[in-house]
């Protein structure tokens, strides 16, 4: 099973959400190929609602604390209570460290 799938069967487990996404960004990043490092997460889930940014990226970070401590380099997290879900997230950036930097 996939980095990924691990990451979306644990945060849907955890956070019963309206809609999650779990993307591998880490083809975008100078990293070898193949890697799962770098993710790409949105979720919708009631348990957001009424909480800030930072407390809903704490409760994310805990559920996925095996994971932020050995594979997951790099997490970019979208979350959302359902009143605020408008059916998209921001797209993330290229990488513009490492080789991928242009001088």
């Amino acid at each position: 099973m996939s980095l990924a799938q691990q990451i979306k069967d644990k945060l849907s487990a955890t956070f019963n959400p309206q809609y999650i996404d779990v993307q591998c960004e880490s083809h975008m990043h100078n990293v070898p190929v193949g890697s799962e490092m770098h993710f790409r997460v949105v979720l919708v889930s009631e348990t957001f609602k009424s909480i800030r940014k930072v407390q809903r990226h704490q409760k994310v970070y805990a559920a996925l604390s095996d994971e932020m401590a050995g594979p997951i380099h790099a997490l970019a997290l979208h979350t959302y209570a359902p009143d605020e879900w408008e059916g998209e997230a921001p797209k993330s950036p290229e990488c513009q460290g490492g080789s991928k930097k242009q001088n």
